[in-house]
């Protein structure tokens, strides 16, 4: 077999484009929570749609506490946040939303971050929490049931937008430097 060497112009087309699409999304997660396995089929088979009503849900967080998506529907602007502590885009991600939340936190705005860490990795996921000053809600999915309903294809990151009225308006899949400034104002637009 003959290796050949590719043109240093095609090289310099291909590590950017790789890098960008390593950054833009993490591979499809199973229930067990690790990277690039593969996705298992959603509850209902379908996923969430924009215009779509949110479904209730109540899930642990990180403290143990309950918290349910009906304590924030009719009263504040929500932003479902899928991620896993194995995801490279959600860490880059996570900073923006932390400042994002705690700017418009008194303006009527929550973020709900729900790790879908499976059983090998959910434990790291307090320590996480921590490293990086998550100051808005975690939630844990051990069990997929949030995850099979919103995100089915186990997309990391995926945010869902909810205006006050319970109704999702924007689905963002995956994460590229420049998307907080796009979130900032469709958050803005609903605060108003």
């Amino acid at each position: 077999m003959i290796v050949r060497r590719l043109p240093a112009a095609l090289l310099a087309l291909v590590v950017p484009l790789s890098l960008t699409l390593l950054l833009t999304a993490c591979p499809a997660s199973s229930s067990t929570g690790g990277p690039g396995a593969k996705s298992g089929a959603s509850a209902s088979g379908d996923d969430m749609k924009a215009g779509a009503q949110a479904t209730d849900f109540t899930l642990r967080d990180s403290e143990g506490r309950n918290v349910s998506l009906s304590d924030y529907l009719g009263k504040q602007v929500v932003l479902i946040d899928f991620w896993a502590t194995w995801c490279v885009p959600c860490q880059a991600a996570i900073p923006h939303l932390k400042q994002l939340y705690e700017s418009r936190k008194d303006k009527g705005f929550v973020v709900l971050g729900i790790a879908m860490d499976g059983p090998e990795t959910i434990a790291q996921v307090p320590t996480f929490v921590q490293r990086y000053q998550m100051s808005f809600p975690v939630l844990l999915d051990e069990e997929t049931k949030v995850v099979n309903v919103y995100n089915p294809k186990r997309t990391a990151p995926l945010s869902l937008l909810i205006d006050k009225a319970g109704k999702i308006v924007k689905i963002r899949s995956g994460y590229n430097a420049g998307d907080e400034k796009l979130i900032e104002s469709e958050v803005d637009a609903l605060l108003q």
